[in-house]
Formats: structure tokens, C-alpha cells, sequence
């Protein structure tokens, strides 16, 4: 299967209300040739405050904001149609799938397309992060990395490329980074074939889950406090080891004695499983977790320090007791639902709402045909739309591509809308110039400090951007 590795650079860290600004993607066969590529800029969509720190970090002077030759809609529709292209494919990038991905679906879905095109069937999806990181879990000779003050790898994709001889200067610009990432995994491919074929084998939650109801034992392994983990694991009973609510495979740690476990209440499991060492673990079967041969772990503490009798013992008693599994399934069903009862119910704007309520298939069918309309009959079609913020995203997208079609109420409640967020003294999910000002004012101390006169002069320009557009709303 081809390997579509793509990156992003947003005007902002929220993938709720910042926007992608550029993005470009390389497709690979399984030797990684190459067999096309793209890089897209597009201009800052009307009424965003974008912020500072994103912008120095991407490289994006106002220039570039407001006069690139694509508009964020037209973007938009161009990486829809070469991802449609290049499919099917296993779609990845770095560090993708905690905000790549989550920023394109819900792009996706305020543009009126459809979300999941990277890793709805045929297509796949991995990490390029979670690969390196599980590849230097089992061989720290797979790549050369920085050691942090913490005695850590620094597994960031700049340091990484750079430690193992590849030119880094471009850095941070979407197709570069696309670049970098596919060098790094072709490295990992080269030094760990058999391995590479391994972690790809979880691009798929339905893959991922077929491996978890039919091995008995596998390392999994696990990436937090900056430091990878290979856990010796026995996923649950095949008819009862996906979290009813979260979807999520569980496995248990073989280093915990189950025997004690196996005739426990569901209310004394809740118990144990606040208690460390923890005895569960969780698989993330749609985020590409790393899961591997049994062996690798094996060869780690504390699991070498145990007979390999008693480990094979242990994960019978675990895949060959339903009941015990149902339980624990349980003990987790009745803890997710504690939680969401005690969870704070604030309200959530159409844009934080992808995950809430799925658009239907009725809505869906329409996108093509909307998008291929003019922009006065695009108006119109909006009744047609069930799914009502469906119809609050197309009037947006009116009002960025082609205001003049909008009547003059219309036009003038979007403005309103756009300022009062904007425009807001409080502390909002989204950036506003309050936020923007107070942002631009400590950087400017800071590199006022380090005499960057190159970032002072682009805060500068930055800050004038802010204001014309702060302008240009405070009558609305």
C-alpha cells in the first residue's frame, strides 16, 4: 500500500478555531519513490485572529497571510481532491494523529466535506511519531537522538533528522517536514524491514483489533513522562475485550499476579484498578498503537525476571476466562459513566462538536453538488441541510468567499458574530485580539531581550494586521 506522508502549519494550536495555512504531502510507494507530490498556501480566512508564536514557528509573514493565491476554501477543496487521488493509501505524518489529523477532519467538517477521508476504508492511518518512538523502544540503534536534561531521547522530527545527517534548514514548513518524516521512516524501514511491516499492521482500528482478539501475548508498547515502555501484555477474552464505551482494546499486564483478581467483584476490580502497578492496560486501537512480538518485552524488566511457565500461565487465565474479562469491562463501563456524570456539561460551539453527533448520510450525499454550485444557488441549498451547523458553516464560508451573495441581514449577523468573538475581553477557546495583544507583548520583551530585530519588525507586522482587522469589526 502507497504512504501518503503529509504535514501541516496552522495559524493556530487550536484545532477547534485555528486554520490550516499551509500544508503539503509526498505519496510513496512501499520502497518510498516517490510518485507525486503538493504543497499548498492559502490566505488566513476572514475574521481569524491568528496566533503570534504559531506564525514565527511556521514562518508565515502577513504577506503571505493575506496575499497567498488560494483562499482557505479553495485549499480546502484542492487537498480533498489530490487525497481522493492518492487513495487508498496509509495517510501519516509526524505527530499526526494528536493534530494533523484532528485539524484536517475538522476543517473537513466546517468546509462541508467529509471528515474522515484519511482513514475511512480504503484508506489507513499511522504516526510517524508513534513508529520512531516504538522502533528506539526495542533498538536505540535504530536512530541517533539527542539526550535532554531529563536523560531522555528527544524524539522531536528536527532533532531526529539532523542527529542522523539530514539537513534540517527548511524546517517547519509543511512539505519539508513531509520530507524529513519520510526520511526518518525510510531510515527505520532499512535498519528494521521485518519490524516496519509489524508496526504498520495497526493502521486499521479493525486490524488493531483482530490482533488483540487473537494473540495471546504481545508487547505493547507505551510512550509517556518522555520515555517509551514495552509491556508484556494478554489481551482480555476475545467476546469481551473492547471498552464498551471508549472502543479501546484491553490487555493485562503479565507482571501483575492474576490469580487474586479472577473471583474479585466488579466493585473490588475498581478498587485494583486505581492501585500500581496497574494490571490493565489500554490499546488504542484507532490511534496506530505499537504492538509487537511477545519476545520484545520478554527481554525487558520485570519480565525477565519472571519464569516464561508462569507467564504463559497467567495469560490462559486471562484469555480463557470470559466471566473474568465481562467484569472488568464492566468495572470500566461504570467508571466512564461516573466520569461523564461528574464532568463539567459547558457549552460546546458547532466547531468543538465533530465528535458529539455524526452528520447523515442524506447531508453527505449533498457536499459534492454544494461545492459544485454557484456561490447564489450554494445559498439556497442550505435549507436543504438537516444537520443545522451545516448550515452555519456554508453561510460562513458565503460570507468569506463571496459576501456580495448574502443578504444584507445575513451579512450583517456574521459580522456581528465574527466581533463579538473577536472582540471579547474575556478568556475564550479561541484566540481573540485581547489574547492576541497580550501574546504579541511578551514576545516582543522576550526578543527585545535576545536583540532579534528580525522577529521584532515581524511582530510588528503582525500586531498592524491585528488591528486593521480589529478595525474593521468594532462597528459591526
Amino acid at each position: 500500500m502507497n504512504l501518503a506522508i503529509w504535514d501541516i502549519e496552522s495559524s493556530s494550536a487550536s484545532t477547534d478555531f485555528g486554520s490550516i495555512i499551509e500544508i503539503g504531502g509526498i505519496l510513496l510507494d512501499q520502497n518510498f519513490k516517490e510518485k507525486d507530490r503538493f504543497n499548498l498556501r492559502c490566505r488566513l480566512p476572514e475574521g481569524e485572529i491568528p496566533q503570534c508564536m504559531a506564525l514565527i514557528v511556521n514562518k508565515t509573514s502577513v504577506d503571505l497571510l493575506t496575499k497567498a493565491n488560494l483562499s482557505h476554501y479553495q485549499m480546502l477543496g484542492e487537498v480533498e481532491k489530490i487525497f481522493k487521488k492518492w487513495s487508498p493509501a496509509i495517510f501519516l505524518g509526524w505527530s499526526n494523529i494528536g493534530f494533523d489529523d484532528e485539524m484536517i477532519r475538522k476543517e473537513f467538517f466546517r468546509g462541508i466535506r467529509y471528515p474522515y477521508l484519511t482513514n475511512a476504508s480504503p484508506n489507513k492511518r499511522h504516526d510517524g511519531l508513534n513508529i520512531a518512538r516504538g522502533a528506539y523502544a526495542i533498538d536505540s540503534s535504530v536512530l541517533k537522538t539527542e539526550i535532554n536534561e531529563k536523560g531522555n531521547a528527544v524524539m522531536k522530527l528536527e532533532s531526529l533528522a539532523r542527529n542522523n545527517g539530514f539537513e534540517v534548514s527548511g524546517a517547519h514548513s509543511a512539505i519539508f517536514d513531509a520530507e524529513l518524516t519520510a526520511k526518518v521512516l525510510e531510515l527505520i524501514k532499512k535498519k528494521h524491514p521485518q519490524t516496519w511491516d509489524t508496526f504498520l499492521r495497526t493502521s486499521n482500528r479493525d486490524d488493531t483489533e483482530t490482533i488483540i482478539k487473537k494473540e495471546n501475548i504481545i508487547t505493547l508498547n507505551e510512550y509517556f513522562y518522555g520515555k517509551s515502555r514495552l509491556y508484556l501484555c494478554a489481551p482480555l477474552h476475545p467476546n469481551a475485550c473492547i471498552h464498551p464505551i471508549y472502543k479501546w482494546g484491553q490487555a493485562f499486564d503479565l507482571r501483575v499476579d492474576v490469580k487474586p483478581l479472577l473471583k474479585l467483584s466488579i466493585s473490588d476490580l475498581k478498587t485494583e484498578m486505581k492501585k500500581t502497578p496497574k494490571f490493565l492496560r489500554t490499546i488504542r486501537s484507532n490511534k496506530a498503537p505499537i504492538i509487537l512480538d511477545a519476545s520484545y518485552a520478554m527481554k525487558v524488566e520485570p519480565y525477565n525476571t519472571i519464569d516464561p511457565a508462569l507467564i504463559k500461565e497467567r495469560a490462559e487465565l486471562v484469555k480463557n476466562n470470559e466471566k473474568f474479562s465481562q467484569n472488568i469491562l464492566n468495572a470500566l463501563r461504570e467508571i466512564a459513566e461516573e466520569k461523564q456524570q461528574t464532568t463539567t456539561q459547558e457549552d460546546i460551539t458547532a466547531e468543538e462538536s465533530i465528535y458529539t453527533k455524526f452528520t447523515g448520510p442524506k447531508d453527505t450525499t449533498l457536499f459534492p453538488k454544494w461545492h459544485a454550485s454557484s456561490w447564489k444557488d450554494k445559498l439556497g441549498m442550505l435549507d436543504k441541510f438537516e444537520d443545522k451547523r451545516l448550515v452555519s458553516f456554508g453561510k460562513k464560508i458565503i460570507y468569506q468567499e463571496s459576501p456580495e451573495t448574502l443578504p444584507a441581514e445575513m451579512l450583517k449577523k456574521i459580522k456581528i458574530e465574527i466581533a463579538e468573538r473577536i472582540l471579547s475581553e474575556n478568556k475564550e477557546k479561541w484566540w481573540t485580539c485581547k489574547e492576541f495583544y497580550n501574546e504579541c507583548d511578551n514576545l516582543r520583551d522576550k526578543y527585545t531581550n535576545e536583540k532579534d530585530d528580525k522577529k521584532l519588525k515581524f511582530l510588528d507586522e503582525i500586531n498592524d494586521f491585528v488591528m486593521s482587522v480589529e478595525k474593521k469589526y468594532e462597528n459591526a
